[in-house]
């Protein structure tokens, strides 16, 4: 509908005489539906006027998906499928899973025999590097007709190296694996290098032939020992086929060369923490993050280990505690709700992420986020958890010992066990991941914590939360971990408390 509608206006747009306005309603349809037979039609029309519609599709500044594909399409159309190929492709990369390249003139035979094969090559690493690896159903099939090009662009270059290696990463990643292995080991029989061994170590990899992988990117090892990535690819491929000790073998070669290579120091963390299950690894590994914020490309493995374990990655799944009996003067402010509902989710990639997320509750007063806790939104996912990270971006710059946030926090905790002293307890831990000077500290409050609770309903609760906590005690770990199998079911306390009305006032 959104599709035919912005086509509807750009025919009106040039049944006034006004090809511009038309041009840019026509952009707007591709972003919808870049096959729709009628947008085409209208193409067309255009690619009739003086100059054959070009003009009206610039290569400005963030120009849209819908006006590379619709410039691309006229340059086909114009004799110049070849040159048009790259736009469609940076289409492609905005938006994998939108067919872009679902046209007749893509799958002509005749493209693959007249593009450049170092300009597909380029275009092939663009598009891997926009989709996941494995690629998701959808996108496996937008991008078949770039396999397609690239079939014939080999037929016509055999010997291409780099054309067999890159069209082997995207054959791998839509599926075409037996395809992915012919043409990566064509390559490195071609021209045998670093990447030729890695594409082949890949291909096999997805092929489900980790010997031959490990061979080939061992062998990549031998071209160039200093790129310690490839240590890392190793190891970890050693380690999802259960050969954790050799996994850590070749994770410690790298970091002999180079102790603060990212993705040696990464692979390491998460492969001890598989190894032995030590929070400390995670915990060492989200300091390395904070302290090198220029790493050589995204990672994900603090997010994976955290992934599915309580408080590290979210709210535990079991039963919640009783909503806390807190007085406030005041219900939270409009604006504060507002801000709290932008943020608020019952999960996070990791506890650094958690206060990184609550970064814009440092607009919404302390009064107010007090309030919240008090009066939490019923709309507002874990309302009480997200109020008490806002609190820890109050005053941040000020040492913690004796910060003001640490103060509320810790008289937050004072009381029963509720959803209140449950979030303030889990944004001390949250301090704890995001600044060394904080842990020993908060790890003596958990341990007293949990100490008190124990054997009381809801102590799993505080149980979980000790677990996530940084630098516990390996008693206090014990015992939480002993605890936290002990199933416990929250009841109503029946006392209100008054613990809100503290340091900051409604002015």
């Amino acid at each position: 509908m959104d599709a035919q509608r912005a086509l509807e206006q750009a025919r009106s747009a040039l049944a006034q005489d006004e090809p511009q306005q038309a041009a840019d309603h026509l952009a707007g349809a591709l972003n919808y539906a870049p096959t729709l037979p009628e947008a085409h039609e209208l193409l067309g029309r255009l690619a009739a006027l003086p100059g054959g519609g070009l003009a009206l599709f610039p290569l400005a500044p963030h120009v849209s998906a819908g006006g590379l594909a619709a410039r691309a399409h006229l340059l086909a159309a114009a004799g110049h499928p070849d040159e048009a190929l790259p736009l469609l492709a940076a289409a492609s990369g905005r938006a994998p899973g939108s067919d872009w390249a679902g046209v007749p003139w893509v799958d002509d035979p005749a493209l693959g025999v007249r593009i450049d094969p170092g300009l597909l090559v380029q275009l092939l690493m663009r598009l891997c590097t926009a989709v996941g690896d494995p690629a998701p159903t959808r996108t496996r099939t937008t991008l078949r007709p770039y396999l397609t090009v690239t079939k014939h662009a080999v037929r016509a270059n055999p010997d291409h190296a780099m054309l067999l290696g890159a069209g082997s990463a995207l054959a791998r990643r839509i599926g075409e694996t037996a395809l992915a292995v012919e043409w990566a080991a064509r390559g490195a029989r071609a021209r045998p290098s670093k990447l030729a061994e890695i594409w082949l170590g890949y291909a096999y990899r997805s092929a489900g032939k980790v010997p031959e992988a490990l061979a080939a990117l061992r062998r990549a090892v031998t071209h160039d020992p200093d790129d310690l990535s490839v240590y890392a690819d190793i190891a970890g491929t050693l380690a999802d086929n259960g050969r954790l000790e050799d996994a850590l073998n070749w994770v410690d070669r790298a970091l002999e060369r180079d102790p603060d290579y990212d993705c040696a120091v990464h692979t390491a963390h998460r492969l001890r923490h598989r190894a032995d299950g030590d929070l400390a690894h995670l915990v060492r590994l989200a300091d390395f993050i904070r302290d090198h914020p220029d790493e050589s490309h995204e990672h994900t493995d603090l997010a994976d280990c955290c992934h599915a374990v309580p408080w590290l990655s979210g709210t535990p799944a079991a039963a919640p505690l009783p909503r806390g009996l807190a007085r406030a003067a005041d219900e939270p402010s409009a604006d504060a709700v507002h801000r709290l509902r932008q943020v608020a989710s019952l999960s996070w990639a990791h506890p650094p992420a958690a206060y990184d997320t609550a970064i814009p509750l440092i607009m919404v007063q302390p009064y107010d986020l007090l309030a919240v806790l008090a009066h939490p939104p019923a709309d507002v996912a874990a309302a009480e958890i997200w109020a008490c990270l806002g609190l820890l971006h109050h005053g941040a710059e000020e040492p913690w010992l004796d910060s003001a946030r640490r103060k509320l926090l810790l008289d937050l905790i004072d009381g029963g066990l509720d959803r209140v002293t449950e979030a303030a307890l889990f944004a001390l831990i949250v301090s704890a991941w995001i600044d060394p000077e904080a842990r020993a500290d908060v790890a003596a409050v958990v341990a007293g914590r949990l100490t008190e609770v124990a054997g009381r309903p809801g102590a799993r609760s505080v149980a979980e939360l000790a677990l996530a906590t940084p630098d516990l005690d390996p008693a206090a770990r014990a015992t939480a971990a002993g605890m936290a199998r002990t199933t416990s079911v929250p009841r109503q306390r029946g006392r209100g408390r008054n613990r809100l009305l503290l340091r900051w006032r409604r002015p």
